[in-house]
């Protein structure tokens, strides 16, 4: 991401609503109660898609509300850039290899170990999850869940419950997953013991079916091309070889909703189910808007860079409609929270499982270790007794998330736990031995998307790359001179010192969270 195109502002400039007279008493009587914890986590929603981080695309008043009232993390990273990996990390506190949960395709996370929600049960929180799981095994450790099989529908979502039934709800997921909720905040809790909520939605993944309220907008926005979208991955062996590419990969049913007789995609079928699952109202709103936009496009029969900005045009319009219901929500639950006089005794998170490509490098999707997939947005609203405002720059990571709420909520950090609390940050405290460096780590290959095993390391500057396997390769970024990872210097005359510094940081890190990996590929 080059940063010379996203703002970042120490403090968005909106106004604060006031929260009801009739709340004040109720706030000052809990102020010194444990600290409820909402904790919302998205899917795929990157930082170029939220106001808060970058005002090229789109507005997410919302969410600039949580940032507005509290901290913007501008280093926030993820230790495996995919979604059941991130949550495993998220939930344990552990980094992949040691939770066990390396990537989607092979693995069930065991729900017998220890997860942050677990100890807050033993500390006295009630415990509760909506929406999202993905991570094969039934969830432990909260007093009440519903969860959707797999991906889930965006559409008439199915959701398992803890009695093992499985209910199709009527509507929209993102609704659905708020409603169930607030509802949850507002009849399915004891409002005498603590809380943590955790609202895991489905969006804005892939295939970015926006809500048939929010249809039409955006459709007279144009975004500009990202700088490397025609990008020639010289010198890059593994991006060359992905299979994420707008231009290649994106399906034009399936992704792009460009479905009618006679046209055939790889994915149809599955397009075609989800449409299946509309009832007739639903369908007939979904068809009167993109039936004319079907004809307009075979009409054009678009070819070369015209069918690809084409593609990148449309791709961009669905995520940011599935990313205005999303902010739409957020805004109902602070409402609620506010309305109810818990906000200022609440920690309100708001995070994604990782980033996400919007046109960099050419791409859509996440998994690899450059920085748009590797970055993931943190922002949190602060409640009453948490002075610190505006922007953290320390360097974070998802498997930090679990020991900052177990210390909130007054439990021992166990010494097996990977991560570090974000207490002191909150605090406004600036800690002389915080991290300089993030391990990251990705497994999934062969795989969806083609993108290749590779572990690494990344300061302040530079970021080291080994991918593996198949394939034996080093690349080398300086981000303060190639922000976007164009140029891989590895190998480069002038770059044998920090290759060296680097590589013994790399060797470090591995060491410390005792990656196995190390033993494979002994680094000198």
């Amino acid at each position: 991401m080059d940063l010379k195109n996203v703002l970042i502002p120490s403090m968005p400039l909106f106004a604060l609503p006031l929260a009801v007279a009739s709340c004040q008493s109720e706030k000052e009587a809990h102020t010194d109660e444990p600290l409820n914890i909402v904790y919302i986590m998205t899917d795929d929603h990157t930082g170029q898609m939220m106001s808060c981080y970058d005002t090229r695309y789109m507005h997410t008043p919302n969410l600039d509300r949580i940032a507005r009232d509290g901290v913007r993390f501008t280093n926030s990273f993820v230790a495996n850039s995919l979604s059941g990996p991130s949550r495993a990390c998220m939930l344990t506190g552990k980094h992949s290899h040691a939770n066990g949960f390396t990537d989607n395709t092979a693995c069930v996370f065991d729900g017998d170990q220890p997860t942050f929600p677990k100890y807050l049960q033993k500390a006295g929180y009630q415990t509760a999850l909506f929406g999202k799981w993905h991570l094969g095994s039934m969830p432990q450790g909260f007093d009440r869940w519903e969860i959707l099989p797999g991906q889930g529908y965006y559409y008439n979502p199915d959701f398992i419950h803890e009695n093992g039934d499985t209910i199709t709800e009527h509507g929209y997921l993102t609704n659905i997953i708020t409603d169930k909720s607030i509802d949850w905040l507002e009849n399915g809790r004891d409002p005498e013991k603590p809380f943590c909520l955790l609202i895991h939605h489905k969006a804005i993944h892939r295939n970015w079916m926006a809500d048939t309220a929010d249809l039409y907008l955006y459709e007279d926005k144009t975004f500009p091309l990202p700088g490397n979208f025609y990008d020639d991955y010289a010198g890059r062996q593994a991006a060359s070889e992905q299979e994420m590419s707008i231009i290649k990969d994106m399906d034009m049913i399936y992704d792009l909703k460009m479905d009618r007789p006679g046209e055939d995609s790889r994915l149809k079928e599955m397009y075609r189910y989800f449409c299946s699952r509309m009832d007739s109202a639903q369908r007939a709103a979904w068809d009167a808007f993109y039936d004319p936009i079907i004809e307009d496009f075979y009409s054009q029969n678009l070819q070369g860079k015209e069918l690809a900005e084409w593609k990148f045009q449309r791709y961009m319009r669905d995520y940011m409609k599935t990313v205005k219901s999303l902010d739409d929500n957020v805004g109902r639950v602070l409402d609620y929270l506010e309305q109810k006089g818990l906000l200022d005794n609440t920690l309100v998170v708001y995070t994604s499982d990782q980033g996400f490509y919007m046109g960099e490098h050419g791409w859509f999707d996440k998994r690899f270790m450059y920085e748009e997939s590797f970055r993931t947005p943190l922002i949190m609203r602060m409640p009453d007794g948490y002075d610190r405002r505006g922007d953290i720059t320390q360097m974070v990571q998802n498997i930090d998330y679990a020991p900052t709420f177990m210390e909130i909520a007054g439990v021992e950090i166990p010494e097996d736990i990977q991560g570090v609390s974000l207490l002191p940050l909150l605090k406004g405290e600036d800690p002389e031995d915080w991290r300089n460096s993030l391990y990251y780590h990705f497994y999934e290959y062969p795989a969806e998307h083609s993108v290749k095993r590779h572990y690494g390391v990344r300061n302040d500057r530079y970021k080291l790359i080994h991918f593996y396997n198949d394939i034996d390769q080093w690349e080398l970024y300086d981000l303060q001179a190639d922000p976007n990872e164009m140029r891989n210097v590895y190998g480069q005359p002038g770059m044998e010192k920090v290759t060296s510094d680097m590589m013994k940081e790399l060797k470090g890190l591995q060491e410390q969270y005792d990656d196995p990996i190390r033993h494979q590929f002994p680094l000198e």
